[in-house]
């Protein structure tokens, strides 16, 4: 039962959260929500304990925070912010909660990982030379990249789990375009040309931009269903280098460095 003080509190919540709370209340009678900053690898580590303390199982594990398109700038741990959020929070949010997720599926009932990308990645290209993005910054390559890096992460992951016989499945979606903020970090003449196209293409709404994520986390025909980029309710082929199963394992080395993980 919630007491006055959390209630109080959760109207002090940006208004996205309590959007999130009404919808979840309409068909479970119990949640919680935890705090975590994806941009700070020290957030992610104490969020991590928080959650491994209650003793849950972990069935879904939808990563879909993100940003897109934000000035050069750098997170605390001197990471480019994009990569950072968009991706290598993902990463080690994933990885610390594998065991749980691994324990929690089953044969019949895999747990399921959903990365959520962005048709965008087609046009990305990981330098790892400079995942950071130091030499040379565009807000649009660095979007891109860290977008193109979540599939590749979603296939080297899979063929992990794969071989290892674990009970876990781990797709990659894109939602399309959505009538999100997180269109307002473009600059001014884009998004006049923004309003221009989405006035002859008009956006999904937010609701409608999830159904694709809901479909991998939940449908009964994903059962079993991993490494596959969805788009639309629809098996899609991703980018051609997010195949490239030499760059999977790069990426997915450097990011356990950078992460400060051990390389499986």
């Amino acid at each position: 039962k919630r007491s006055e003080s959390k209630c109080s509190e959760w109207s002090r919540k940006p208004p996205g959260i309590r959007i999130i709370r009404d919808t979840i209340a309409l068909f479970i009678s119990h949640f919680e929500f935890i705090f975590m900053d994806l941009t700070s690898l020290k957030s992610v580590q104490q969020f991590v304990e928080m959650f491994r303390a209650r003793g849950l199982p972990l069935h879904v594990l939808v990563n879909n925070a993100g940003t897109m398109m934000v000035p050069e700038m750098r997170t605390v741990d001197g990471f480019e912010f994009h990569f950072a959020l968009n991706y290598l929070g993902h990463f080690l949010l994933t990885n610390s909660l594998l065991d749980i997720l691994k324990r929690s599926g089953r044969q019949g009932s895999r747990s399921r990982i959903v990365n959520v990308s962005s048709a965008t990645h087609y046009a990305g290209v990981v330098d790892m030379e400079d995942l950071n993005r130091r030499a040379c910054y565009s807000s649009h390559g660095a979007y891109a990249q860290s977008k193109l890096a979540l599939v590749l992460f979603t296939y080297h992951l899979q063929e992990q789990m794969t071989a290892g016989g674990f009970p876990v499945t781990v797709n990659a979606v894109d939602p399309g375009m959505v009538d999100t903020a997180l269109y307002d970090n473009l600059w001014s003449l884009v998004r006049s040309c923004k309003v221009l196209f989405l006035h002859v293409c008009p956006p999904q709404t937010p609701a409608e931009g999830a159904s694709t994520t809901v479909y991998a986390a939940v449908a009964s025909e994903m059962e079993g269903v991993g490494g596959r980029y969805v788009y639309n309710g629809r098996k899609t082929r991703s980018a051609d280098l997010s195949y490239d199963s030499e760059l999977q394992a790069e990426l997915w080395k450097k990011s356990c460095e950078l992460a400060g993980l051990r390389e499986n």
